[in-house]
């Protein structure tokens, strides 16, 4: 299952953009498997001295944006897990600032986060590669929208992409 066999109607609109940032003929488990290949690395030389910088008051450093990657994608693995198994009581959504702002990433090594960015990213590959073809294509309810399993593993690698690509952009 690629991106391209999405249907509009297993996420919200917003996702789209991240959608658009997973190669289009990739499977579930080869995009995460790639992200984490490119991204491990990425933030390992990330330089010391970025880790806490902020291109704009207000904004997320990049110890936060690591931790908020690692929250942002626990929360869409309980969404995929649930739905899998065709629990059907719809999903709240959830405030990513507080989450960033009560997460004390910035008093954390990197070191302590990649750890834990790992851990994730190893659990998430093994969930999606349990899920047989009939479960990722299940559908719940998630922040008061549908959403199909397929589509938050797709998510779950285009947010992570995005956020990837603001700190190259904006940060380094």
């Amino acid at each position: 299952m690629t991106v391209k066999a999405l249907n509009s109607s297993e996420y919200l609109d917003y996702f789209k953009h991240f959608l658009s940032l997973v190669p289009q003929d990739e499977t579930i488990i080869n995009s995460l498997e790639s992200v984490y290949n490119k991204h491990l690395d990425f933030f390992l030389s990330i330089p010391l001295n970025k880790l806490e910088y902020r291109y704009k008051e207000n904004k997320w450093t990049i110890k936060e944006l690591i931790s908020h990657l690692i929250d942002t994608e626990r929360i869409f693995n309980y969404r995929a897990l649930r739905i899998s198994r065709r629990d059907k009581t719809p999903m709240a959504g959830f405030n990513e600032n507080d989450y960033v702002d009560y997460g004390n990433a910035n008093s954390r090594t990197i070191e302590s986060l990649i750890e834990e960015y790992k851990a994730v990213k190893l659990a998430t590959i093994t969930l999606f590669k349990s899920f047989t073809p009939e479960m990722l294509l299940a559908t719940g309810v998630a922040s008061k929208h549908n959403v199909s399993v397929r589509a938050i593993g797709f998510i779950i690698s285009g947010h992570e992409i995005h956020h990837v690509n603001i700190i190259k952009e904006r940060y380094l």
